[in-house]
């Protein structure tokens, strides 16, 4: 029988979310603080901020055997199949060494025509790791990217102190459902989680789908987290929800950036503009779902013609966001612009299209992280590390 030792989790333990939330049954991350929480009203930011994109359990054990005890919240949409189940990853000494799912948990079942949900109760589960390799070693239990995870008790079958921080740059990013790692299959698949591997930096994602909408809380809460590079990617969201038009979207843009500035005047600060998506490269939004074929795709809603009154297109973000990045870097010299198309571009879209015309898949994400770490990270990029 094993000698179980239970450690708290808590801030010490956990990397990657921004706030704990003690629940009745544990302990809930989330991605925005609590005062943000009382400021936004939809139902669906509160859902994906709460799912733990990018957030994990990093510590240092000599542990051959882990478990962890969680209450998810799955999801599943009317019309279409049933999703897998969530994934957690586990990483010893920074190399992927198992993956499990937990069992039970409440579903949240979701209108996608009217964003409306109901959620059915369920119990918690465990995950278990066992046969790790022997001697200390560096553990991160990555939770699942899409399932909002209560953590109710970690157990290990050696005591368990914090990973050392070994001095590296935290990497703050905030994006859409891309970022966020719709359509990858497990928390250390999606393209943010591989670029900052590559990249040698601690990730913290905010990446919220559907609500990469330059919210003022957004910029305010990146304002106010410590961070040594940061990078916004952002548009495509914009778009599909058809939320503004141009004469909106340019003093938001500039906005958004001074709010980020006001905490972070001299931090590297990187603008990423969308990826190549052709159902919105010319036509506005909004984007809906379509379930005619046998699986579920999304079709965009807008007349290319409205471009002219303002409406926002890709096409017409990108070149925005390229002007008003430029402008902006004649005082700013460490403000960079990254067209999304070099991370997925036409080519890319050919080998790899888009599964439901607007998602990456796995395979998609991890190119576009092995880009953006070459491209940002490596010599030349905006992230490039200086020599001491």
């Amino acid at each position: 029988m094993t000698d179980w030792i239970s450690t708290p989790i808590d801030a010490r333990v956990l990397r990657g979310a921004l706030d704990l939330e003690r629940t009745e049954h544990g302990v809930l991350p989330h991605r925005l603080p609590a005062w943000v929480r009382e400021q936004y009203l939809t139902d669906h930011l509160a859902m994906v901020e709460a799912q733990p994109s990018g957030v994990r359990l990093a510590f240092r054990t000599d542990a051959t055997a882990v478990e962890l005890d969680a209450l998810r919240t799955k999801n599943a949409y009317h019309g279409v199949p049933p999703l897998p189940d969530g994934v957690y990853d586990l990483l010893v000494d920074g190399r992927l060494t198992g993956q499990a799912s937990v069992s039970g948990g409440n579903v949240r079942t979701v209108d996608m025509a009217t964003q409306s949900t109901v959620t059915t109760p369920g119990p918690a589960g465990t995950v278990r790791f066992t046969d790790l390799p022997t001697g200390v070693k560096d553990i991160e239990i990555w939770l699942p990217h899409a399932e909002t995870t209560e953590l109710i008790a970690l157990r290990t079958n050696a005591p368990v102190d914090a990973a050392p921080g070994i001095g590296r740059r935290v990497w703050l990013h905030h994006g859409s459902s891309i970022s966020h790692g719709s359509n990858a299959t497990s928390p250390t698949s999606i393209w943010p989680a591989v670029a900052s591997a590559l990249g040698g930096v601690e990730l913290v994602n905010l990446g919220f789908g559907g609500n990469a909408l330059l919210d003022p809380f957004t910029a305010r809460t990146m304002r106010d987290t410590p961070a040594d590079l940061i990078s916004l990617k952002v548009g495509i969201n914009l778009v599909n929800a058809d939320l503004m038009r141009l004469r909106a979207f340019t003093p938001a843009v500039h906005g958004f950036l001074d709010t980020i500035r006001e905490g972070h005047p001299d931090t590297p600060l990187l603008v990423v503009s969308p990826i190549f998506c052709p159902i919105h490269e010319d036509t506005p939004g909004p984007c809906a779902p379509d379930f005619s074929g046998s699986t579920l795709r999304f079709r965009a809603l807008g007349d290319p013609a409205d471009r002219a009154s303002g409406r926002l297109t890709l096409t017409v973000i990108r070149d925005e966001l390229a002007r008003v990045t430029e402008q902006r870097a004649a005082d700013d010299p460490n403000l960079h612009y990254l067209d999304g198309r070099e991370l997925y571009g036409e080519p890319e879209f050919e080998r790899m299209p888009l599964p439901d015309a607007l998602h990456p898949d796995t395979a998609a994400h991890r190119h576009i992280g092995e880009r953006f770490a070459e491209l940002v990270f490596g010599n030349g990029g905006a992230f490039a590390a200086k020599e001491a």
